[in-house]
């Protein structure tokens, strides 16, 4: 078994859903000084040696100028992406779940793209999760020993019984986490999709993933400082796989936020705007159409768009599962 993955079973086992040992057959694993030294991320930035000695425009200029390079790494790995957008378009339609599971920065940015999704997209809090070793405690404060449980990454993923409807994605810089890893091949083992995002190659966690997004940003500014480049770089694929997935699903409307939920002052205001844009009608026109459409951005430009009245629209939506473009044209789109 993988040091790193091994999955324990207690000895008697539920007949519904089998549990994760809650104590680690063996010792807690632990970084090696070769498996440390052999990461991209870690090894020493000759760009920025000397640092501590430079000025702030300097400094400035210094991490500027390796920030540059973050988008051109992440281009390498668009194939990739649209692999993972896809297949968490067909999990939510599904009626399954995205799970990202991550510790420490990693688990931070995952937290970011999974809590911004029902405000942008309207999606349910459960459709996009996160799994953040240490708990949401971690996410002001640092946890770092929950990192090097394999058992613990396995237990909390159980807590939220993924299946085969659901993708379960790892984010991890190293692409060693052992929390992460045993999270994600726990997922894989009870039937779920696995994916990664990872700044290395050739790393535990990629072995367990179905699909492998690789990002090699370089190292680090401040060797050893994932928080910069790694993690940007995870920001940036992060919000592809959602705001794509979303598009596929059809929560977008051309490049607007159709399904934006109407929370607040600005995001009402943002509505009226976007009906206005779509639907070409002035503000009156918007702001009684959403008032007969229940304060639903999407049932309103169905209205407009397929000249229908509430209820044919919100017959046209479920039959589409929500995507507005089919809807007003009555159709399905297979993904």
């Amino acid at each position: 078994m993988d040091r790193y993955c091994a999955i324990n079973h207690m000895a008697t086992l539920t007949m519904t859903e089998p549990q994760p040992s809650e104590k680690p057959e063996k010792p807690t694993p632990g970084w090696s000084h070769h498996e440390l030294a052999a990461l991209t991320t870690e090894s020493p930035n000759v760009a920025s040696q000397g640092l501590d000695t430079k000025s702030a425009l300097e400094i400035a200029r210094i991490i500027n100028h390796d920030d540059s390079k973050v988008a051109t790494s992440v281009k390498k790995a668009l194939p990739e992406i649209a692999i993972v957008i896809d297949t968490v378009a067909r999990s939510l339609r599904d009626g399954g779940r995205l799970i990202y599971v991550g510790a420490g920065s990693s688990g931070r940015i995952s937290s970011l793209d999974a809590s911004e999704c029902p405000p942008t997209f309207s999606t349910a809090p459960s459709q996009v999760q996160y799994i953040m070793a240490g708990g949401p405690k971690a996410l002001a404060s640092a946890s770092d020993v929950n990192e090097d449980s394999p058992e613990i990454g396995q237990r909390d993923i159980a807590r939220r019984r993924p299946t085969r409807k659901d993708i379960v994605i790892g984010v991890s810089a190293s692409g060693r986490t052992p929390y992460v890893v045993g999270a994600v091949e726990y997922a894989r083992a009870r039937g779920a999709k696995t994916a990664c995002v990872t700044c290395n190659e050739d790393t535990p966690l990629a072995d367990v993933s179905d699909t492998s997004i690789i990002i090699d940003v370089g190292p680090e500014v401040i060797s050893g400082s994932t928080r910069m480049k790694a993690s940007t770089a995870q920001k940036m694929i992060l919000n592809m796989i959602t705001t794509g997935a979303m598009t596929r699903l059809g929560y977008v409307y051309d490049n607007l936020m159709v399904n934006v939920h109407m929370k607040n002052a600005k995001l009402v205001e943002r509505g009226i705007r976007v009906l206005m844009s779509v639907c070409n009608i002035d503000r009156d026109t918007a702001i009684r159409t959403i008032k007969s459409a229940g304060k639903s951005i999407p049932i309103a430009v169905v209205m407009l768009k397929a000249n229908v009245d509430k209820m044919e629209a919100v017959r046209r939506l479920a039959k589409s599962d929500g995507n507005v473009r089919l809807a007003i044209d009555d159709s399905r789109l297979e993904l």
